[in-house]
């Protein structure tokens, strides 16, 4: 997926672009390609961006340490207000004072729209906080003490066989 020059979509037909994505993202470990598509709409002074994609993940179960696949799925849309290039800061500063207004996603209205990137930021918010691969999950099962002494490490051996003697 190419970024896309901003001014450009206003060109396009009903200045809007869709994106078919069929395709594995770099960062993002899937064990399909993301499949659906991504629709960037430019609206005057933002633009509306929407994706309907879905990947299958293997996740790891924070209960058991079991490894399962989890079917992503994503549908999100997001307005990116797009503002002058001299009202973007050039650097941060070490401390920055925020206004509610500054806590929304902006974009150079003459520069370019990265698809990708914010393709893999939507799936990483999609994925689950709490990974179990079943609601029932029990968990790591301990071994009770006649499993745990027929597993027994020949590593330790020694030390069992004098613990046996001075038994």
């Amino acid at each position: 997926m190419e970024p896309i020059y901003i001014p450009q979509l206003l060109k396009a037909p009903a200045q809007t672009e869709t994106i078919a994505v069929k395709d594995f993202l770099p960062d993002l470990p899937t064990l399909t390609p993301v499949q659906g598509q991504i629709r960037v709409c430019h609206r005057g002074n933002y633009l509306q961006v929407s994706a309907e994609v879905e990947a299958i993940v293997n996740l790891t179960c924070d209960r058991c340490l079991q490894h399962y696949n989890h079917r992503l799925v994503c549908h999100t849309s997001e307005l990116i207000w797009l503002v002058e290039a001299s009202e973007v800061p050039e650097t941060m500063a070490e401390e920055l004072e925020l206004t509610p207004e500054d806590l929304v996603e902006s974009l150079p209205s003459q520069g370019y729209f990265d698809p990708q990137d914010w393709l893999y930021q939507q799936l990483c918010l999609a994925l689950p906080q709490r990974q179990l691969c079943d609601q029932r999950c029990p968990g790591i099962v301990a071994k009770s003490d006649e499993q745990a002494d027929k597993g027994v490490d020949r590593r330790w051996a020694a030390l069992e066989a004098l613990k046996n003697s001075l038994n």
